[in-house]
């Protein structure tokens, strides 16, 4: 419209200095002051697109699949004044999917993705102490080997921990008897052949009512 308007009086103008006549001037004249006094148009100012806001839906957390896992009861081991080794009889591990977890009375080690199974070794209590950043897993074509490096240099009798195995069970709720007749059977089976037959004596005597103390016979 403001283009239109500036094109008229252009015009208008132009015939303004050609007319002769009084009459078409005044008549151009003022038509010119009418179309002056108009008001001026606004430059248009393009008015900025606001970005409409986009929703966005966060997908729900993935929970992990608990793993399951096939216990390696049976392996070999021998030792040496510095380490224990551990021998597991397995084919088709990968040295990346071994997941080992070592504590100074514990070895944890897992073996995932074997052929399409999981499996693990785990010994929760040791017969003694290892030095656990020192304890590593070496994978062979057939075999792996787990080595623990003892805490100090020594002969295990064990791999496994026998924690109070010896020592009578005083729980007051029960015959005080009980503990003493508990800690004789422990003794008898990890015993040689003279133990037994002194312990099996023993028996023999309390069930006999010759002695009240079971363990008479051989202190």
């Amino acid at each position: 419209m403001a283009n239109d308007l500036a094109l008229d009086l252009e015009e208008l103008r132009k015939l303004q200095g050609i007319a002769k006549r009084p009459r078409v001037l005044s008549l151009i004249s003022s038509e010119i002051s009418n179309l002056e006094k108009l008001p001026k148009a606004a430059p248009s100012v393009p008015t900025a697109q606001v970005p409409t806001p986009v929703s966005v839906t966060k997908a729900p957390a993935l929970t992990a699949p608990a793993l399951n896992y096939i216990t390696l009861g049976s392996f070999s081991w021998d030792q040496d004044s510095d380490k224990i080794k551990i021998y597991v009889f397995l084919e088709g591990v990968e040295q990346d999917k071994v997941e080992t977890v070592f504590k100074e009375k514990s070895a944890d080690i897992k073996f995932h993705d074997v052929q399409g199974k999981n499996y693990r070794c785990a010994i929760p209590n040791l017969n003694k102490e290892i030095v656990p950043e020192k304890s590593k897993v070496a994978v062979k074509p057939n075999k792996v080997i787990i080595t623990l490096f003892k805490a100090s240099k020594g002969n295990w009798l064990d791999l496994h921990s026998k924690e109070d195995k010896f020592k009578p069970n005083l729980d007051k709720e029960k015959d005080p008897m009980a503990g003493i007749m508990d800690l004789m059977k422990n003794m008898y089976e990890d015993g040689d052949e003279e133990m037994k037959r002194t312990i099996a004596k023993a028996w023999s005597d309390a069930r006999s009512g010759k002695t009240a103390d079971p363990l008479q016979g051989y202190r």
